[in-house]
């Protein structure tokens, strides 16, 4: 889809009635944080030759949810009969899981890329598209994020966004590991599907 354009049945609102949008339901820092994505997640597509307004959209709305009161994540599960496992998780699962719903409801984008992009941004899953792969590793490596080996994350990313994907899946597995975290299942695929053969050291 590199060259498809986003029609308006799939993408009403214009991008500055989104970042309103965003701006209305987000808290200042987590504004920015999507804002920094936005550009990251273009940045990225150019490098990557993915569609930019796509994934400058998706990087936009990635984290649309993320500050929902937990009921409505709740509500959703059992409105749409999701995997009543996921009850036992919370927001930072949530927020994409069952978030690109929000995105898809009330900001009336239809376009599939870009609402499975924000569904797996926080998981990802073992066949992502290059859309979702560059949206999965933006939040990961955006300007405001300082941690022990972003810096490292950034340039294999814009090396080669695929040992990016894996190399972000093993830190966020061994992290979850070391902190006695539950690890939500796909994120054991996403792993699986990404590392093992990656060549990464």
């Amino acid at each position: 889809m590199e060259n498809d354009q986003l029609s308006s049945a799939e993408l009403p609102f214009t991008r500055d009635q989104l970042v309103q949008k965003l701006k209305d339901a987000l808290t200042d820092s987590r504004f920015h944080h999507v804002l920094r994505v936005e550009q990251t997640a273009m940045d990225l597509a150019k490098t990557n030759h993915v569609d930019v307004k796509r994934a400058g959209i998706a990087g936009l709305v990635h984290d649309y949810a993320k500050q929902r009161p937990d009921a409505d994540f709740i509500q959703a599960i059992k409105h749409y009969h999701l995997d009543p496992e996921l009850l036992n998780y919370g927001n930072a699962i949530w927020h994409g899981v069952v978030g690109w719903l929000f995105v898809k409801n009330e900001l009336r984008i239809s376009d599939i890329e870009i609402l499975n992009a924000v569904r797996y941004h926080t998981v990802g899953h073992e066949y992502m598209t290059p859309l979702e792969q560059i949206v999965y590793m933006a939040d990961y490596i955006e300007p405001g994020r300082d941690f022990p080996g972003v810096d490292e994350a950034r340039q294999l990313t814009f090396d080669n966004l695929k040992l990016g994907v894996a190399y972000q899946t093993k830190q966020t597995l061994a992290y979850l590991v070391e902190n006695n975290k539950p690890v939500f299942p796909q994120t054991i695929v996403t792993y699986n599907s990404w590392v093992p053969d990656s060549g990464l050291k």
